[in-house]
């Protein structure tokens, strides 16, 4: 089995975030996103990974390069690094990692999680996941006939076609058949709006007889935005109440409160504070005589005299003094 992750891109939406993160290593209680996905996407996989290849801009640097090689390590399953200059499309994001396309091989766009309650039948010829939503205008829809097969793919529908919203996990059984034809979207210059589309070699390839079906989830996790990220973190601590993973290392607590379920890092520090429900604190953090809910508090910070609810912080950010929703890059300080 290999594993394609695109992730190249800029994440706009997560700004100030991504100006010196990228997305997908943003942590959501106390994992990267990336790593989750790579977790969650094995595990329902139910068969070896053989190589997780991890598309990326050439602009990310060595250590996030080492550090998705480690990601990849932690799953048994070689770690490889490819480029992509320039944001043509998910295809060609796709095909960026071309040599690492063969046999049966998963695509996962890495702005998203899930849970799921299904070993995959890697037997099929494909397999698109979906989820059922209730305003399916803003996403790629599937459309099913009586026997559950994928008939039509409709990009963000302005009337009713479908509830089944593409997550944008994919899994086909020959990789090699796959790369074929999103080659011959690049060699004839097949695009939607100036870009190569997956979803034209997918629907290529259903015109030619291939048969997807759909794996639906039990729950489909945005990790597009900061709100979307800070609630994210709230169902995946919510899913992992009560384990050990949860509690870090040398945790100092000097007459503090933890509300559960928080994920507490190596070496926080907590001083006269209450922390929780749902707030991840990354390590070396000190949190003095605040309050803080419902937020992501990355490594490093220092909070004090502050009250904060659905937040982001970044990297060795400090805040003091009055505070509530905030969205902060790393190195960042808000002293009021």
């Amino acid at each position: 089995m290999q594993i394609i992750i695109p992730m190249a891109g800029k994440g706009k939406r997560m700004r100030p975030h991504t100006l010196t993160t990228a997305k997908p290593l943003i942590p959501v209680a106390g994992k990267p996103i990336v790593q989750r996905l790579v977790e969650d996407i094995t595990k329902v996989c139910g068969q070896k990974v053989n190589e997780i290849a991890f598309v990326i801009g050439p602009d990310f640097g060595a250590e996030v390069e080492n550090d998705l090689i480690k990601v990849a390590e932690s799953q048994g399953a070689k770690g490889s690094i490819y480029y992509q200059e320039k944001a043509l499309g998910t295809a060609h994001a796709i095909m960026c990692a071309k040599d690492a396309i063969r046999g049966k091989t998963v695509v996962a766009f890495a702005d998203t999680l899930f849970k799921a309650d299904f070993v995959m039948d890697t037997e099929q010829e494909g397999v698109i996941w979906v989820q059922k939503i209730e305003d399916p205008s803003q996403f790629g829809v599937v459309k099913l006939n009586s026997n559950g097969i994928i008939t039509d793919f409709v990009e963000k529908p302005k009337d009713f076609v479908s509830d089944l919203a593409i997550i944008g996990i994919y899994y086909f059984k020959d990789g090699e058949y796959l790369k074929k034809e999103l080659q011959y979207l690049l060699d004839n210059n097949i695009t939607d709006k100036g870009e190569y589309q997956l979803t034209n070699a997918l629907e290529n390839m259903k015109s030619k007889g291939t048969r997807y079906k759909p794996g639906q989830v039990t729950e489909w996790l945005d990790c597009g935005n900061k709100n979307a990220t800070v609630y994210t973190n709230q169902r995946v601590l919510e899913f992992d109440k009560g384990k050990p993973e949860l509690k870090g290392k040398n945790i100092k607590n000097i007459n503090s409160i933890i509300i559960e379920p928080c994920f507490i890092g190596d070496q926080v520090e907590l001083v006269d504070s209450i922390i929780g429900p749902h707030v991840s604190v990354g390590a070396n953090s000190k949190i003095t005589r605040s309050i803080v809910s419902n937020s992501i508090i990355q490594k490093e910070t220092k909070l004090s005299h502050t009250i904060i609810d659905n937040s982001l912080l970044g990297i060795a950010s400090e805040v003091s003094g009055k505070a509530n929703d905030l969205s902060i890059s790393d190195y960042t300080q808000l002293i009021v």
